[in-house]
Order: C-alpha cells, then structure tokens, then sequence
C-alpha cells in the first residue's frame, strides 16, 4: 500500500478524521484527540500503535523501528508502508484503532467497535 491508499483505508474506519498537525503530519484520530496512526511523521514514516505483546517483535522487523517519542506507549514507525504487505499492514492498522477506542469510556465506544478476533 502506498501513502494514500494507507490514508484512505484510516478514512473508512469508523469515526476516524484526518488533521494536518506539527507541519506535515498526517493526523488519523478518533474522539479528536485520540490519535490511530501518523502519515508523514518524522519524514515519510507511518507510525501507529501495535499490542504490547507484539511491540518488540515488530521493531526486530528490518524497516520497523520504535517511534520516537511514542515507543512508551507501544508504538511503531515504518520507514514507509511498502515494508509490510497490504493485508498485514490494514490488520495493524485496524488493531491499532481498536486499541485506542477500547481506551475510550464505555459510552465513547458505541458505533466504534469492529468485530475481530481477540488479540
């Protein structure tokens, strides 16, 4: 997947909106605030947040990296999207925003919620 395919596959996850934050970089939150992923950060990266499970297997990955400033909170930077297939990196991103709603109040998640496996 190429930047604006990642871009327009964030778009079509429920509730996600885009804004334009700290210069160039590509915002994809829920609630506003409650930030999914980050195209263009750091240069042309994609970083988004994985399972604490998953983290350090991920950054063992050649082209995968701890996000600065956000590896504390479990999150991972890809040199670009191409380093992952398109299936493995639309899973990551799905799990990435059901990671953040489950964090959101009860009442927040109604309608936000996906079906998946358990992970």
């Amino acid at each position: 997947m190429n930047t604006e395919q990642t871009a327009a596959f964030l778009m079509q996850l429920p509730g996600v909106r885009e804004d334009l934050k700290w210069g160039d970089n590509r915002v994809f939150s829920v609630m506003e605030n409650k930030m999914v992923a980050i195209i263009n950060f750091l240069g042309d990266g994609l970083a988004f947040k994985v399972d604490k499970d998953l983290f350090l297997g991920y950054v063992d990955r050649p082209g995968i990296r701890p996000a600065p400033y956000l590896a504390r909170a479990q999150w991972i930077r890809l040199d670009s999207p191409e380093v992952l297939s398109s299936e493995e990196l639309q899973d990551l991103l799905t799990r990435s925003h059901q990671l953040v709603v489950r964090k959101l109040p009860k009442i927040r998640q109604v309608g936000l919620l996906l079906d998946l496996p358990a992970f």
